[in-house]
């Protein structure tokens, strides 16, 4: 599973003209599930959502996490991010995971997300949206579930 982490001061994802989620002070995650991923990769990206100390404290260091800042979540399904640019000019999306299983991860990273006290707003799995954000920093970090554990 990936997970690219955007601190933003804003963010919404529209989906046929209509705003269906936004956040303000928090991260925007584009979350891409991979073959094979299971109910443990879903826990270590909820984990570092919540946890990984992306905001500033007192002195401008990086020393707070979400949970510190009570900051909300933007979640975004995103297959494009298993793809491979590696052969070709076409990207190969052969490590995204069916449908079924990337919806039913997807659902269960907001769930648990939910459960631990964070807003979480979402998009729309499988359509087509229009992402809207505000970086705040920039901070972006690339959070892969295969790599950490």
């Amino acid at each position: 599973m990936k997970a690219l982490l955007q601190r933003v001061t804003t963010a919404s994802v529209t989906v046929d003209g209509s705003i269906v989620g936004q956040i303000q002070d928090g991260v925007m995650v584009l979350l891409g599930v991979a073959k094979g991923d299971q109910e443990s990769d879903a826990c270590f990206v909820v984990d570092k959502i919540r946890n990984l100390r992306m905001f500033s404290d007192d002195r401008g260091k990086m020393n707070r996490s979400l949970s510190d800042v009570g900051g909300a979540v933007l979640l975004i399904s995103q297959f494009t991010l298993l793809g491979s640019t590696t052969n070709g000019r076409r990207p190969s999306f052969d490590e995204a995971a069916a449908p079924d299983l990337a919806k039913r991860l997807y659902d269960q990273v907001a769930q648990r997300l939910r459960e631990g006290g964070t807003t979480v707003e979402m998009g729309v799995f499988a359509a087509h949206m229009q992402v809207a954000l505000v970086n705040d920093g920039p901070v972006t970090f690339m959070v892969d579930s295969r790599s950490g554990c």
